[in-house]
């Protein structure tokens, strides 16, 4: 039976990938982080969702609950927030930039997505959403030796001025490929209003 391996995102216009792609720049000035695996600029987008491996014919229907889960959300504002980090000061995981702006609409429209997924074969998350965008991943093997210089470069790194207008909902699917994840938007819902 095919599969897909899907995610239920939030995609960044140019402007905002392009202020992201700065701060990895400037982060990665620090020697030791040429270490982490950054993820390409026109990667970054907001994940509402992760369904991972999921039966082509289910896509119908997960299609059908992202449309249900954006009727009554008009489109909102969403800016580039502060760097930081998933895991502890020793042992980082995950280097991001959190999101701010119309924080409410935004976790209002991930439960949503949640309540309308679910029924689908989706569990709600264990943990409460945290909304941000992924610069970084931290090798397992490497953590120990970047937390020091990682914590450094987040506290000196500097976010361009950046926002947007979230206007559309969409389906992705990923491939995996030697050189990362390509994402492929297979349907978008848009925010009325």
């Amino acid at each position: 039976m095919p599969q897909l391996r899907l995610f239920v995102a939030i995609e960044l216009p140019n402007d905002l990938l392009s202020a992201l792609s700065q701060v990895q720049h400037d982060l990665q000035r620090e020697p030791a982080l040429a270490r982490l695996r950054w993820v390409r600029p026109g990667g970054i987008h907001l994940t509402l969702k992760f369904l991972g491996e999921t039966p082509t014919e289910r896509r119908p229907a997960i299609e059908a609950a992202i449309t249900r889960a954006v009727a009554g959300i008009a489109p909102f504002e969403l800016h580039l927030g502060k760097p930081g980090r998933f895991g502890s000061r020793q042992s980082p995981r995950v280097v991001w930039i959190d999101i701010g702006g119309d924080s409410e609409t935004l976790a209002r429209l991930q439960s949503q997505v949640e309540r309308e997924i679910a029924p689908l074969g989706y569990p709600a998350e264990n943990h409460a959403f945290s909304p941000h965008l992924t610069l970084a991943r931290v090798p397992p093997e490497h953590a120990r030796d970047v937390a020091s210089p990682l914590e450094d470069a987040i506290a000196r790194a500097t976010v361009p001025t950046a926002s947007m207008q979230a206007t559309v909902v969409s389906l992705m699917k990923s491939d995996l490929q030697r050189g990362g994840a390509v994402y492929t938007q297979l349907f978008a819902a848009r925010l009325p209003g």
